[in-house]
């Protein structure tokens, strides 16, 4: 199943829709992210966010909803199932179809390297969860969660593992494809 959806993704990304995806994407990170940024600020500036952070405990969960207070921890929710919906499809159309694009051209179509567009989508899936474990953590404070708000940070980890890894594919592909392009020239 995973290299049906591997070859889907390979599939539709052209080249137009590479560049039409890195258009979105491009936009997006400079038009929205810094708007979305300033509004969540000002709530969780003094104790940070579990979404923005790479490692955090159970406990600093914890501390995160006492500190956002009652208003806080339902904006940190609405966020969750607004915007943060949405971003993930971004970077994920983005990474996808941009790994896929230039996999496409600077590896063999049999090669296992085709299938790291999947990453991305891993890194979405983890986000998704993060989102839900956390806003659990909010919704129900200060009754405890301790299973949810103990896998929360192992979720939000393997997301920004994820994304950064997505992110160096991306340029390992550009990188062997230039390579491959230059030599191919000669």
């Amino acid at each position: 199943m995973l290299k049906k959806v591997s070859d889907w993704i390979h599939h539709v990304s052209k080249g137009w829709v590479a560049f039409s995806a890195t258009v979105i994407f491009l936009l997006f990170t400079a038009l929205v992210l810094p708007a979305q940024s300033s509004k969540v600020e000002s709530g969780e500036s003094s104790v940070g966010s579990p979404d923005l952070s790479f490692f955090y405990s159970a406990d600093d969960l914890y501390q995160m909803a006492e500190a956002y207070g009652q208003e806080g921890r339902e904006a940190y929710i609405r966020v969750r199932f607004t915007f943060d919906l949405i971003w993930p499809l971004v970077y994920v159309l983005f990474l996808c179809t941009g790994i896929s694009w230039v996999y496409g051209k600077a590896f063999s179509p049999d090669s296992l390297w085709q299938r790291m567009n999947l990453v991305p989508v891993l890194a979405a899936l983890f986000d998704y969860l993060e989102n839900i474990a956390t806003s659990l953590v909010m919704q129900q404070y200060p009754a405890q969660l301790p299973i949810v708000a103990g896998l929360a940070p192992i979720f939000t980890m393997a997301k920004w593992m994820l994304v950064g890894g997505s992110f160096v594919l991306l340029i390992v592909g550009v990188v062997v494809g230039g390579w491959r392009w230059l030599k191919k020239g000669r």
